[in-house]
This record gives C-alpha cells, structure tokens and sequence, in this order.
C-alpha cells in the first residue's frame, strides 16, 4: 500500500470525481448550458461566458516548468490556500486526525484544519532564531498526524528554516505522515527550493505561488508538488474549472519569457530595498530590532508598536500588526516597498 493510500481518508480514494463537460474547443459548444453571447463589457479574447478549460494543462505545463518538475507532479490551484485546503480535506478525518503548525506562522494552515473538524498541534519555533524545535515536533508527531505544515522563508519571521532540519523532519516521519514545506517567497531566499527533492522523499510536498515574485495576488494562481500519486488524488477533489479564464490568461502572459525577464529584474529591486529598509530601520528610535530576513517583507520588533503604525498610517501607508500576538509582542510587518514608498516610511518613522 502506498503512503498516499495509508493515509488518505477512506471515503476520498473511494470518491467518484465529478464528470464535467467533454472539452475540445474546435468544436461550437453547445453543451454545457452556457450563454451563447459574452457579458456587456467583455473584451477577452475567448469570452467569459464560455467555461474555462476544465483543467489548465497549459498552465501547470508551465508551472511545472518554472519549478523544476514533472507536470504530473504539479497541481494549479487558486493560489496556495486552495493547496492547503485540499490537503486537509484529503487527509483529515474530523475528530480523529491532527495537523501540526509550528507559531508565529500563516493562519491558513490551522484555518483549513480546523474547517475540516480536525485537530491542531501547536510547536512554536524557538524565538531566539525562529528555528524548528525538532524533538518536540517529532515528540508532537503522533499516529493521528497526517500533516505538519512548515514555513519557509516563515511569515511573519522571514527567516528560512534550516534546510538540515527540515530534511531530517522528512526521514523521521517516513511513511508517517506528509511535511508540507510552504515556499510562498521562495524567490526572495538564498536557500535553494525542495522542489528538487521530490523522488528523495515520498512524503514531501512543495507549496509555490504566483502572488509574491510574480505580482499576481489579485490573479489568484498557487501550486501544490508533490508525488504523483498524492497529485493524483487531489485532481480527484479539486473543483472543476477552478482557474479562472483571465488568470490562465495573466499565468500564461507572467511566464513568457518577456514576464520571467521582467520579474528576475523586480525580485533583485526588491532584495536591495529589502536591505536598505532593514538598515534604515536598524538606525531609528522607535525600532528595537529588525530581523533578517529571506522575503520581501521585513519582521520588526517596535519600542511602541502603536506609534509606528500610526506614522505610518499618517504617511498613507498601512503596516501588518502582530503587537498583541502572544508569540509577536510589539512586532509588526512591513513589506518592502517601491524606493518611494520605503523612503516615506522611513522619513514618517524617523521624526522626533
């Protein structure tokens, strides 16, 4: 039996997949209750009031090419939180299974557990370098955990986890359970992706997005890789036509060699000013300290975090406040920025 077997939920592998509309777009539809004309106002070029393909081949073709994997590994989702919330409704059962989350990091992990009626373990990383507490994760990491969601570069830290602990976690839990590495900034990192590390380890599974590095928040478009099994399976329970036709559309024209030129570019502007922020900040009154960080936002213990938003609010700028998180006292988050919009910030927190 195969991992993805022993730990699914049983009524998933037994699940018949909705059979939606055959797709062959030489053909004039006319079997899919669509609405032969498009919207007032529609000006795209395949008109939206036709479905979508039903599974964006050419997307995660794409996709799989940016990051470095077969396409069978690869599934296209509405950004990463539709990739965790398939995998909580894979292999969560309600009232039996559990989850592991390590705090300070993204909601969205317990969020979709907790939706599904399953069970968060909390294993805080180490305040002093935001590090993985192996031993208690691994003592957390009982029979009825299914999942340990991992952040890296960490957000709201910043700071990528130690790519030693994380392949260590990944032995330890062999055949026990999937580590779900989330690497949202990845493109801001130093630290190399484990997208390669696939065939090495049958229980990984690599989160990607398209809404930092590629300025495509408001498109919508994640990726989950895996094994091809554990793809397999999620392709079972993924809706049908799930990308929207403008952001297949915004994918296709953001991955051209023109938009990967164009981003390389961006991403560099945004580690330079990633760096002049830090050290700006490093030299105010009202900044305890800056932490390093490998993404394009920076983690920022405040004197008086209430002030430092307010200034900043002041200059029309708004700020992420973590002050009364219990694991984030007095910090808050500060994405980096155009120059002018950096230089701003700096100039409203440095007045007396």
């Amino acid at each position: 039996m195969s991992l993805v077997e022993r730990l699914a939920r049983p009524e998933i592998l037994a699940l018949e997949p909705y059979s939606h509309a055959s797709w062959d777009p030489t053909l004039e539809r006319l079997h899919a209750n669509e609405n032969p004309w498009p919207a007032y106002g529609d000006g795209t070029p395949s008109g939206l009031n036709r479905y979508p393909e039903p599974h964006p081949h050419e997307v995660e073709a794409r996709l799989a090419a940016l990051y470095g994997v077969r396409p069978d590994q690869l599934i296209a989702g509405r950004g990463s939180d539709e990739a965790i919330d398939l995998l909580t409704r894979a292999f969560l059962a309600a009232g039996r299974d559990a989850a592991i989350v390590c705090p300070p990091t993204f909601g969205m992990y317990a969020v979709a557990t907790r939706i599904q009626g399953a069970r968060i373990v909390e294993v805080p990383l180490r305040t002093a370098d935001w590090s993985l507490d192996e031993p208690a994760l691994l003592a957390a990491a009982t029979e009825d955990v299914k999942l340990v969601f991992l952040c890296s570069p960490g957000n709201p830290t910043g700071c990528a986890l130690s790519k030693e602990s994380i392949e260590r976690l990944l032995g330890a839990l062999a055949g026990r359970a999937f580590v779900v590495v989330d690497e949202a900034y990845a493109e801001f990192s130093s630290e190399a992706s484990f997208a390669s590390r696939l065939a090495e380890f049958p229980n990984l599974v690599v989160l990607r997005t398209l809404s930092k590095a590629y300025g495509l928040a408001g498109a919508r478009c994640g990726a989950l890789l895996a094994d091809a099994a554990l793809v397999a399976l999620l392709g079972r329970i993924i809706p049908p036509y799930s990308m929207a036709t403008p952001t297949c559309d915004a994918v296709l024209a953001a991955l051209a060699p023109a938009g990967l030129a164009e981003a390389a570019t961006r991403i560099d502007l945004l580690k330079g000013e990633r760096s002049r922020l830090a050290q700006g900040l490093a030299g105010l009154a009202l900044v305890r300290h800056v932490h390093p960080s490998d993404a394009n936002f920076l983690y920022v213990e405040c004197m008086d975090a209430s002030v430092v938003l307010a200034r900043a609010r002041d200059a029309g700028l708004l700020i992420r406040d973590f002050s009364r998180g219990a694991r984030t006292p007095g910090a808050v988050r500060i994405t980096v920025g155009t120059p002018a919009q950096n230089d701003r910030l700096l100039e409203a927190l440095a007045r007396p």
